[in-house]
């Protein structure tokens, strides 16, 4: 009996190095959320993105935009967040947008609209620097 090592140590190889690049890719996110009171990732065609965006700017905030679709790395990072919400890669739900407060991940939509109707967003966003009144 002979068995092929050859193509698993091509087959593991290959999945370390998508693995390295889905981390390279997290770390990206992490960073560029990191880098502002509030960052949005977002699709420019999306129309919910839209409304988040229009949400913070008529509380008087000015978030970060970083529209994937206009990033070359832009899919990669759009599964990176998936990771991050908890979203699986087969998932039918919608990744963006995805809202990032003081560094930390708020979520998409639902979370967001969840804190601003129960009045928590406000606090959140004083605490983060993006709001000073």
């Amino acid at each position: 009996m002979h068995y092929q090592v050859e193509p698993a140590a091509a087959a593991w190889s290959y999945l370390m190095r998508v693995r390295s690049m889905e981390e390279d890719q997290m770390e990206r996110v992490l960073r560029l959320a990191s880098q502002s009171a509030v960052v949005i990732f977002s699709v420019s065609s999306c129309c919910m993105c839209h409304a988040m965006k229009r949400l913070f700017c008529g509380m008087g905030v000015n978030p970060t935009v970083h529209e994937l679709d206009q990033d070359p790395k832009g899919k990669d990072m759009e599964r990176a967040l998936m990771r991050l919400l908890g979203n699986g890669i087969n998932s039918s739900s919608a990744v963006v947008p995805v809202v990032f407060i003081g560094g930390k991940l708020v979520g998409s939509m639902d979370r967001v609209l969840a804190f601003h109707i129960s009045g928590s967003l406000v606090p959140l966003l004083k605490q983060a620097g993006a709001l000073w009144l």
